[in-house]
């Protein structure tokens, strides 16, 4: 069996002095929801082998912060792929498949609409699947889904079809971290 976790990078400054998109980093709330998130993966995730993120500015912070709240659970063995950022569901299949290597377990840390889109291509749309029905209303900032698979290869991975087993949005830790509602 593998296992991946998926984190999405939390809420991103709405605007970068250099006016590049890759360049944004996180804003106070941002902050707080990836604290908040990754003390939730260390406390009731399994532990992940690797990481594999993108490497924008706001994934970096996302992911710094919730390892340092993850404490001694956090996997030291971290990878960036450009390719990561803004990837299609398609492309991080890939680079799963590709740089999972010898683990059982991935935590990519990315960007939406991909992560979104790969749980709703890899977890069948069976009736009363409450957390795939969530992601397919929204896979908010910040939001944190583990995937099961039935497979012991990562080349698998691109075809395979998993079950999600966990979904925990910033929100449902702290209600203050949900969306503004002015």
């Amino acid at each position: 069996m593998k296992i991946i976790g998926l984190l999405r990078h939390a809420k991103s400054e709405d605007h970068q002095p250099s006016g590049r998109d890759f360049d944004r980093g996180l804003n106070a709330k941002g902050r707080r929801a990836a604290t908040v998130m990754g003390a939730h993966i260390g406390a009731r995730a399994p532990a992940f082998d690797r990481i594999l993120a993108s490497p924008a500015q706001r994934v970096r912070e996302t992911l710094d912060l919730a390892l340092d709240a993850m404490g001694r659970r956090a996997p030291v063995d971290r990878a960036e792929d450009r390719r990561l950022y803004l990837a299609t569901s398609e492309v991080i299949a890939e680079v799963a498949a590709e740089m999972g290597g010898s683990c059982d377990s991935l935590l990519i840390v990315s960007h939406n609409p991909g992560l979104e889109d790969f749980v709703l291509d890899h977890v069948p749309d069976d009736a009363g699947n409450a957390m795939r029905d969530t992601v397919a209303v929204k896979y908010p900032t910040g939001a944190f889904a583990v995937l099961e698979f039935d497979i012991d290869d990562w080349a698998d991975l691109p075809d395979a079809k998993g079950r999600i087993v966990a979904l925990t949005r910033p929100r449902d830790l702290d209600p203050a971290l949900g969306p503004d509602l002015n």
